[in-house]
């Protein structure tokens, strides 16, 4: 069983083949539930996911959220805009990992800065000019690994290309919503 930064390579092509043959078999479906749980902290619950419409339960992730003290909350967790970038630079890791593995790429060392800049008077309905979440992203990624400029450029193409968050952010995805009052 080969393995390239920890990623097993022969299964990922077999995964590949598999999703490339029958593709129901890549169509996931995900879910979280989120409760509020006092002034502006909530708390998301995920247990499970969807592949090919059979239901399958997994390890349950409890994932926290509150705002800093400047925005009326008590900075007990992150924010959903910070949850944004961790869940982006999550992405753009395994996306790293698992194309540099099939790229025989090994890595030594992978970390994103990601920030991002929200003007509040968007979010609080002040300004209609002035969009509710974020202006802009910027992802700076460090690399050390055992490969030429070239690949690395071909690596990061390959990463932005297919990356599920970097498209999520970058095109409109349509919401929607639904009020059930109990």
């Amino acid at each position: 069983m080969a393995t390239k930064n920890g990623v097993d390579v022969e299964q990922l092509t077999e995964a590949i083949e598999t999703i490339s043959a029958d593709a129901n078999v890549g169509q996931f479906r995900f879910y979280a539930e989120t409760q509020w749980t006092d002034a502006l902290k909530s708390t998301t619950e995920i247990d499970a996911f969807d592949q090919a419409g059979e239901r399958i339960r997994t390890q349950e992730f409890h994932i926290e959220g509150d705002e800093p003290e400047q925005i009326l909350g008590e900075r007990t967790a992150p924010n959903a805009v910070e949850l944004l970038l961790a869940a982006l630079g999550s992405c753009l890791s395994v996306g790293y990992a698992a194309n540099a593995a099939a790229m025989d790429i090994e890595l030594h060392d992978l970390r994103f800065e990601l920030e991002g800049d929200v003007d509040l008077r968007g979010f609080l309905g002040i300004s209609e000019d002035v969009r509710p979440g974020y202006e802009d992203l910027t992802c700076r990624t460090y690399v050390e690994a055992d490969a030429s400029e070239e690949e690395l450029t071909e690596l990061r193409e390959r990463v932005e290309a297919t990356s599920p968050l970097v498209d999520n952010i970058t095109n409109e995805v349509p919401v929607e919503t639904e009020l059930v009052a109990e």
